[in-house]
């Protein structure tokens, strides 16, 4: 019996210390989040003045527009009609904006979770005509350090921004949810984004009534839909009513560390982190995929042109690669379902990229913008047309003889009509806060 009893008594110790494991006190400094009600957000869209750049992020062309995305606030619309003075002519207040697209006189972005819709067609009264809430996944903005991150009400809204505080209190053991972070579109770590990609419509898109986008995008148009990619899936959107999207099935999985997408000859090219995938588009609503390539992992958007695919491999602390800086050069066969490696050039921080007519236009970020001649797929590297260095270059938009850049130091024109002399032609600058 007292054999019994000691058991007993040792069993229910262990359950008492389970008890104190399971709740106990702590002491932390933490990112606690700070939130942005849905009432609010989804008040918010409205048309307003002009104002400076400061955070400049994705770009998209269309008409004699072009729309530059003020990070997480909104869109600049940039009239480009006189290229030599391009002018920043109004700004669309747009909390949680990182990708658009636009379809006729339709422009499609994200805020936060919703995908929302505006009419386009008077730029001085650009309206909200559609909402598609909770269209995307609840995500978390970056954290500056490597601090813990404090719980997320969802309930309260979206998190815009963080505090750094001191928190005590009983904490007890529980599963923790691990939101996603926001889908930033591959900038400069420096610049607080997150390389998990990026980004608004697509170059290669069909027809006329598309816009054009630069080659971090997330956000495509093709046939009757928008399709809108995250790390892992593609989310479409019946876009064959302009002005009424409608979300269209179940998100369908495309594979790991997606980072952006480019639209050309019915195909969608995903540039991860860990290669190129292609997928047909036969079937715009399925999505099948016919070939990959794979390199070392890297940050890496995709371009296509003529059978050919160039691809930039990029180093860095959120590309999970230390030392691979290069342009990579792939011939793709007739059905795309075989990619042959042709050509590997050095590069010094590759970010963005542009192909028109067997001219190439990198964004080698510290390095500038360079420009080569692609003739000879396999002497690239020795032909370099011209190179702009003193600029910290992010992507580009190469249309009929004119490029339209962006950088962390703004919006750049140029002049490409004649390779030979190829020349800038306007500027909007970024301007820092405190700064007229």
């Amino acid at each position: 019996m007292k054999r019994f009893h000691l058991i007993l008594s040792v069993i229910c110790s262990i359950f008492l210390l389970s008890a104190c494991v399971d709740q106990y006190s702590e002491t932390y400094t933490a990112y606690t989040p700070v939130y942005l009600s849905y009432g609010d957000l989804r008040s918010a869209v409205k048309p307003s003045s002009p104002r400076p750049i400061e955070k400049p992020g994705k770009i998209y062309f269309k008409g004699e527009i072009l729309y530059i995305v003020e990070r997480l606030k909104g869109i600049h619309m940039v009239d480009v009609s006189d290229r030599s003075h391009p002018q920043n002519v109004r700004f669309i207040e747009l909390p949680g904006c990182v990708d658009l697209a636009v379809k006729n006189n339709t422009l499609y972005a994200d805020s936060y979770v919703d995908l929302v819709t505006l009419d386009i067609s008077d730029p001085k009264q650009v309206k909200e005509i559609a909402r598609l809430k909770d269209a995307f996944p609840y995500t978390i903005p970056p954290t500056e350090r490597p601090l813990r991150i404090d719980r997320v009400d969802q309930e309260k809204g979206v998190v815009i921004d963080w505090t750094e505080q001191k928190i005590s209190r009983k904490v007890e053991e529980r599963p923790r949810i691990n939101y996603p972070m926001r889908p930033w579109d591959g900038w400069a770590e420096k610049n607080g984004f997150m390389n998990l990609g990026g980004s608004s419509g697509s170059p290669g898109s069909t027809g006329s009534t598309f816009g054009k986008a630069g080659s971090m995008a997330r956000f495509g148009l093709y046939d009757s839909y928008l399709y809108a990619v995250d790390n892992t899936n593609v989310q479409l959107f019946d876009v064959s009513e302009d002005r009424s999207p409608k979300k269209q099935g179940t998100p369908q999985h495309v594979g790991g560390g997606i980072e952006t997408m480019f639209i050309y000859d019915k195909h969608m090219f995903f540039g991860t982190s860990t290669g190129m995938l292609v997928y047909s588009l036969e079937n715009p609503a399925i999505l099948q995929r016919k070939a990959n390539y794979w390199h070392i992992t890297a940050c890496d958007p995709v371009v296509v042109e003529n059978g050919y695919a160039y691809v930039t491999l990029r180093a860095g602390v959120q590309c999970r690669n230390q030392s691979i800086n290069r342009l990579d050069v792939l011939k793709l066969s007739d059905d795309y379902r075989t990619i042959t490696p042709v050509n590997m050039v050095n590069m010094t921080e590759p970010y963005g990229l542009g192909i028109d007519k067997e001219m190439l236009f990198i964004c080698d970020g510290k390095a500038g913008l360079k420009v080569f001649d692609t003739k000879d797929k396999a002497k690239i590297g020795n032909n370099l047309i011209a190179e702009f260095p003193s600029i910290q270059a992010f992507d580009v938009i190469p249309v009929n003889g004119y490029l339209f850049m962006i950088g962390n130091d703004g919006f750049y024109l140029y002049d490409y009509s004649n390779p030979k002399q190829i020349k800038l032609t306007g500027k909007i600058p970024v301007v820092k806060k405190g700064e007229k």
